[in-house]
């Protein structure tokens, strides 16, 4: 396999990359790593030439649009928040944890297959929501619990929401983790504007505001395409968008787009979070810009502003 360039290359053998870094300067961050430069560039370069009416964007949440750590500390994903939160019991909190011990390992093992992976990722969800609806949660608990934690987003969010609800740039959310939890974080921050959608994981509440049950068809780390999308007609509606930015943090994120009609254009992005040297190579085969350890969204702002500036 050949290795990538050192880092802060624009390309895989390192160096300013002509034609594509010096419009896009974030490019040349030490965070970034990139296989096939050319083939970059003139995704870029497409994506510009063709214009906003043409473009969407399709993200996860966690780890991705949220930071993965802090001060050196890990941040919670939206699972985290509700599970380490005071309206969990102490053994519920245990057992969660114990659940997360087992599955995250096995979730993000190169060497296991997404045939392997799917139903243990959809034994572990399951078994993770039976336990929170055993919790009894308040509804109006949610927004309190969401205040209390650690969660944040990463660093130049405001500017990549705020480019893209200027521009009517529809924004869709695809998440495995808890829908009421990432949309109260979003909320929180200003930034859940109108050209935002989210598909995740919701809970129901009774009318009394508990939590009874989560809602179908149950999204995991590993189903993140078409089949969790029957129903909600979204990319239909957009059949022109066939442009796209995808960002993700998993192998399967990269399924995310599978539902749009005709894509003519795609840049996948991925944020390697975890376990950087063991799973680099796979990133590297998988994404077109590999961003590593990079808990900020300067190198996506950077080509969103030079998609948007006018030719």
């Amino acid at each position: 396999m050949e290795r990538p360039g050192p880092p802060g290359a624009c390309g895989d053998r390192g160096g300013t990359e002509r034609g594509l870094c010096p419009q896009v300067p974030e490019l040349q961050k030490g965070t970034v790593r990139i296989r096939q430069p050319e083939r970059v560039r003139g995704i870029i370069q497409a994506l510009r030439e063709q214009g906003v009416a043409k473009l969407q964007v399709i993200s996860d949440f966690d780890m991705t649009l949220s930071r993965f750590g802090c001060n050196g500390r890990r941040c919670p994903t939206s699972h985290n928040i509700l599970d380490t939160s005071r309206v969990i019991s102490e053994d519920g909190k245990k057992k969660l944890k114990d659940l997360l011990h087992y599955y995250y390992p096995i979730e993000i093992d190169p060497n296991r297959t997404l045939e392997e992976k799917r139903p243990l990722m959809v034994e572990w969800w399951t078994k993770a929501h039976e336990l929170l609806v055993q919790q009894k949660i308040h509804k109006g608990d949610i927004a309190q619990i969401v205040r209390e934690s650690e969660a944040m987003l990463r660093d130049g969010f405001k500017e990549f929401f705020d480019q893209l609800h200027k521009n009517n740039i529809p924004m869709f959310i695809f998440s495995a983790g808890v829908g009421d939890i990432l949309e109260e974080i979003i909320r929180q921050a200003n930034v859940f504007y109108s050209n935002v959608f989210v598909v995740s994981n919701y809970m129901d509440f009774n009318d009394d505001g508990v939590l009874t049950h989560f809602r179908g068809p149950l999204i995991h780390t590993y189903n993140k395409n078409n089949t969790v999308l029957q129903g909600t007609g979204y990319f239909q509606q957009l059949s022109t968008r066939t442009n796209i930015i995808l960002l993700g943090d998993s192998m399967g994120d990269l399924t995310m787009a599978d539902g749009v009609p005709s894509v003519e254009n795609i840049l996948k992005i991925g944020f390697l979070n975890d376990k950087v040297e063991e799973r680099r190579g796979k990133y590297l085969d998988s994404y077109d810009i590999v961003l590593e350890s990079d808990e900020t969204l300067d190198v996506v702002n950077g080509i969103l502003r030079y998609i948007l500036t006018e030719t």
